[in-house]
Parts: structure tokens; sequence; C-alpha cells
């Protein structure tokens, strides 16, 4: 089995041709080694994304804050992309607590009304007791109607 010392560092090597990396700044990018989201041709997929805000590296307080701050962050990515929340088609949603429902899906309906992409919800344990939300999404560039 290769030493790990044989694999190059994924910030410093080139990625593969398989599309183009995009970063937020995240130190959890750097440290767990993934990018915030990859484009191929005219698709972005959006890593999972958390209510951090990543320029200061704090969590928003509470489910519709962090909700918020997703929204941001995946603005955000997809304007590195070319794109904006209306190209996004398909949205996964990962609540930690049941109760926090409403506040997750009132920003959510806030975010997308009018652009209605494809959404699962599903309560799930996170990593962190703090997390309340995290969402990964699918954007098509050319979708916008």
């Amino acid at each position: 089995m290769p030493e790990m010392t044989d694999f190059p560092h994924p910030v410093s090597s080139t990625p593969p041709s398989t599309g183009r990396r995009l970063y937020s700044g995240s130190a959890w990018e750097r440290r767990y080694a993934y990018a915030r989201a990859v484009v191929t041709g005219n698709r972005v997929r959006i890593s999972g994304t958390t209510g951090y805000d990543y320029a200061t590296d704090t969590l928003a307080e509470g489910a519709a804050a962090q909700t918020a701050q997703i929204f941001r962050n995946a603005a955000a990515v997809l304007a590195k992309a070319g794109g904006g929340l209306a190209h996004v088609v398909r949205v996964r949603i990962y609540i930690a607590r049941a109760e926090d429902y409403d506040a997750v899906m009132d920003g959510y309906a806030e975010a997308f009304r009018g652009i209605d992409p494809a959404c699962t919800t599903v309560q799930a344990g996170l990593f962190d007791p703090d997390i309340r939300v995290e969402m990964d999404m699918d954007a098509v560039l050319d979708a916008v109607a």
C-alpha cells in the first residue's frame, strides 16, 4: 500500500480533468480534501453546506440563521461558477432536529419561491450538535427559463 506522502496534497495538486473545482476558503475543505463545488460542463454540484460563515469560521445560531447562511454560501459558489440560486434544480436537506423543520423550510421557500427545484428533506444526525441543518445542491447553468 502506498504511503500517504505518495499522494499529492489536494490544494497544491492539479485537479483531474473531470471538472473545475471551486472553493470557499473553508478550513474544512483543506482538512478533508473536498471542493465546495465541482463544475462539469453546465452542471454544478455543491457539496454539503452548513451554516458556517467561511470568512469568519463562525456558525450562525439557530436553524433559521443557519439556513440563511447556507443560501449565502451557495449563492457565492454559484456566482464563481457563473450562475446563481435561480440555476438550482435539486436540493437535499438534512435537518438534525424535527422541531426545526418549519424554520428551515420557511427559509428554503423564501430562497426558492418561483424557482421550485426538486427537493428532498430528511431528519439526520449531523456530526456536530450545534449544526442544525446541512444542504447539498445541484444546478444547471442554462436552467433558467
